[in-house]
């Protein structure tokens, strides 16, 4: 039954043919093989767009297989539409021929309506699923990472103004130690001067006295 109510759907169809177009051409020549290059690992930035793929349609049927109740309904109705596609016909004409075939079944316009609306809301109930897991996998995979992805920038945030105001300190270090050099070359130069000058006096002095003492001992005798 689930192959059935698979080949009802387009969806089989599309599926082969994007199968088609990547299944490689066979090449019988015998061909040296090429040594392997390994391709540059990219991260992709964003999704791009969705597509039609074999594990999440056979999810969708199966889930609509399960649903299908016993007795002609939306899906017997679905199936003699897809035996009429073969005929060449309008849409109008296949879909009245096809009711033509369900009224004999017992089935009307609103019970056919009605039933494919269960299986939409069955369609829905597994989209709602899904994206109950998909909210569970990015909360795992995806909001744990975004909240250490703040943290570090709350890091470099704090780390900046850290930086920020060291920079600032070391600038104030740099203007002190201008002018602590500034006072020291002031101090060392009135030190120095001072030094100078009580040398030239002591020398000043000392050499009078020298001078004294040399002429007493020549004319005190």
């Amino acid at each position: 039954m689930f192959k059935n109510i698979k080949s009802l759907f387009i969806v089989e169809e599309e599926n082969a043919k994007v199968a088609s177009k990547e299944q490689p051409k066979s090449n019988n020549k015998t061909q040296t093989a090429a040594p392997k290059m390994e391709a540059p690992v990219t991260t992709p930035t964003t999704a791009g767009p969705g597509q039609v793929t074999q594990e999440f349609s056979d999810i969708l049927f199966k889930a609509m297989e399960q649903s299908n109740p016993v007795g002609f309904d939306y899906m017997e109705f679905k199936q003699s539409l897809q035996s009429l596609k073969k005929m060449s016909m309008d849409d109008a004409t296949r879909y009245q021929s096809a009711f033509a075939m369900a009224q004999t079944m017992g089935a009307t316009s609103e019970k056919l309506t009605q039933s494919a609306q269960q299986y939409l809301d069955v369609l829905k109930s597994e989209e709602q699923k899904f994206a109950q897991a998909v909210n569970n996998q990015r909360t795992k995979l995806i909001g744990n990472r975004e909240g250490e992805i703040e943290k570090l920038e709350q890091n470099i945030q704090a780390k900046t103004e850290q930086i920020k105001r060291l920079n600032q300190e070391i600038e104030e270090h740099k203007k002190q130690v201008g002018q602590l050099q500034k006072e020291i070359s002031e101090a060392t130069v009135k030190v120095e001067t001072t030094q100078s000058n009580f040398t030239a006096s002591y020398t000043a002095l000392a050499q009078q006295i020298t001078t004294d003492i040399e002429n007493m001992k020549q004319f005190l005798k």
